[in-house]
């Protein structure tokens, strides 16, 4: 079975971001450069994706210098480089296109933000018929202030309110969600073997 691995948005653009310092694993790039050098060395596919806003002055605009690899990452020569306006890396990129014109059947999500585009992405690569693996351990989350809460507070005021949604939380449910449904959940130890 062709397989490839799948890396969102594992970009310096959530480096620039104060909410980063209280992130699940702000190393994440480490787990990730060993699950890309397994999977080179296993000679399976890798592709790149990083999300862009242009036009809107956050980190996320092109135009700021943000939306390039966390340091450590970088792709090879011949791997694919993509970039998405949307949560998951298929519908507005022709990743879709690529996957089918390697074979392949199989891909591991890993990436920034764990609840957002990587579930996102697993979730739409599973309902296109391929197999998913969900590397939980290879991605890496933020908090999240409560539906209504004013945008723009400040990191310690967000982590003070009992309604903020934790990282522990966050991975914990994706987890919940995923397995048996839409992926494979697995640590990259599990995956390396």
């Amino acid at each position: 079975m062709t397989t490839a691995l799948l890396v969102i948005d594992a970009q310096q653009s959530f480096l620039q971001r104060e909410s980063w310092t209280a992130a699940s694993d702000p190393k994440v790039a480490a787990t990730i450069a060993r699950l890309v050098d397994h999977v080179r060395d296993r000679g399976d596919r890798v592709v790149w994706v990083l999300h862009t806003e242009p036009g809107s002055g956050t980190v996320f605009d092109p135009e700021r210098g943000f939306v390039e690899f966390m340091d450590g990452l970088s792709p090879a020569e011949g791997e694919p480089v993509r970039t998405k306006t949307v949560h998951n890396a298929f519908t507005d990129t022709d990743l879709a296109e690529v996957l089918a014109d390697w074979g392949v059947e199989e891909v591991t999500v890993c990436g920034v933000r764990t609840e957002q585009c990587c579930e996102t992405t697993a979730r739409v690569a599973s309902d296109l018929g391929f197999k998913v693996t969900f590397a939980v351990d290879a991605t890496a989350t933020e908090p999240i202030g409560a539906p209504g809460s004013p945008a723009g507070r400040p990191l310690a005021e967000v982590l003070a309110d009992p309604r903020t949604l934790l990282p522990e939380d966050i991975i914990t449910r994706t987890v919940y969600a995923l397995s048996g449904r839409f992926a494979d959940v697995r640590t990259v130890a599990e995956i390396i073997g």
